[in-house]
């Protein structure tokens, strides 16, 4: 049985008081809670919109729609990822185009990208995964949109916090999609969360998650102008959000403290420890090493009481329900390779001294 876990959510005293507040209140879906936390969380990213929703998928088809994807319409993206980012194109009646990682950060390519949109004429938009806790190349990802007049999305949905020069991924594209699932950096139990600077853009957003209802139109809620999910957010899941949303600095701050352990630690070791470019702020989703002796050194984590995981062993363009897709059979070699060797380690800020000492003994026993 494994002792130390890969992750290990927390909710605070506060939070459960909250919650049994809002019990008691009986304001259990949408309300004034989650206008709340959109606006805080908006705060935080540096925007001025939040629009809070069900969960990470649904952020993430909710603003595709709302950016106007049409059947047959490419968005490029990552195949190093969730199966949810490109799903969510899917849904929306997009084509994913998958274009290879850089294989240090495990982020796009933007010289695969490039690559893509001079020979496509059907881009219209560019979704990038900020993987592991570490932003996508945006300066050079954002050129090439500014240059085709494509739209940007950032998937946050592993990264809140995270920043370039100092300025946190969800303000960087059109709009940014975070996830709130148990095993990231804060959660809501499950939620998600589309960011914005575009006010139009997010009160399509808005309208979509609410049956297609225009906020505020005046009509009690009953005209419905568009097509629309009953994607929201509820309010306990909201005020569980509250509370960690002040908690997530002191939780990246821990998970950056123990990656700082584990990289100084494992130097030396034939594995590849994460790449940070100088301008990056990571904040350690997960923290993920690289070696051509994974399997063994799972063995031996596990031996040691120690949790592990591959994020991803199969790349999406390898997935089974995208065998029918024109880009399945897209060679991508640096994404293949990365999905054979990638192995994240414990991070999550519960970790004790003890905990971080028994990773590091585990991993250097495998290679002594």
């Amino acid at each position: 049985m494994t002792d130390i876990s890969i992750a290990d959510p927390e909710l605070s005293a506060n939070a459960m008081d909250r919650v049994h507040s809002l019990l008691e209140d009986g304001m259990l879906a949408d309300g004034p809670e989650v206008r709340a936390f959109e606006s805080e969380f908006a705060s935080y990213c540096g925007v001025d919109h939040g629009v809070a929703t069900a969960n990470g998928t649904t952020a993430l088809h909710a603003a595709l729609e709302a950016l106007g994807v049409e059947r047959g319409d490419a968005v490029v993206t990552s195949p190093f990822s969730f199966v949810a980012s490109a799903n969510a194109i899917r849904l929306a009646g997009g084509l994913p185009v998958f274009a290879d990682i850089d294989p240090e950060t495990y982020t796009l390519d933007p010289e695969a990208v490039r690559k893509i949109v001079r020979e496509r004429d059907d881009v219209v938009g560019i979704l990038p995964v900020h993987i592991y806790g570490l932003a996508a190349d945006m300066d050079a990802l954002k050129e090439i949109a500014d240059g085709h007049d494509l739209f940007v999305l950032e998937d946050a949905c592993q990264a809140h916090g995270a920043t370039i020069d100092g300025e946190r991924v969800g303000s960087f594209g059109d709009a940014a999609c975070f996830s709130f699932y148990p095993t990231k950096n804060m959660t809501t139990g499950e939620g998600g969360m589309v960011t914005t600077d575009n006010e139009q853009l997010a009160d399509r957003i808005a309208g979509y998650v609410n049956h297609g209802r225009t906020p505020n139109d005046g009509t009690g809620g009953y005209d419905h102008h568009e097509l629309g999910h009953n994607y929201r957010m509820t309010s306990l899941a909201a005020t569980i959000g509250r509370v960690q949303l002040d908690r997530l600095p002191e939780f990246n701050d821990a998970r950056r403290d123990t990656a700082t352990v584990y990289t100084e630690r494992f130097a030396g070791l034939p594995v590849a420890t994460p790449t940070v470019p100088s301008s990056h702020g990571h904040v350690y989703h997960q923290y993920t090493i690289r070696t051509d002796e994974r399997a063994a050194l799972r063995e031996t984590l596990e031996d040691h009481g120690v949790g592990s995981k591959v994020y991803y062993p199969t790349p999406i363009h390898r997935q089974p329900a995208y065998e029918t897709t024109s880009t399945a059979t897209t060679s991508l070699p640096r994404t293949e390779r990365a999905a054979e060797t990638v192995l994240s380690l414990p991070v999550h800020p519960n970790l004790t001294h003890d905990d971080r000492e028994r990773v590091v003994e585990a991993v250097t026993t495998q290679f002594q």
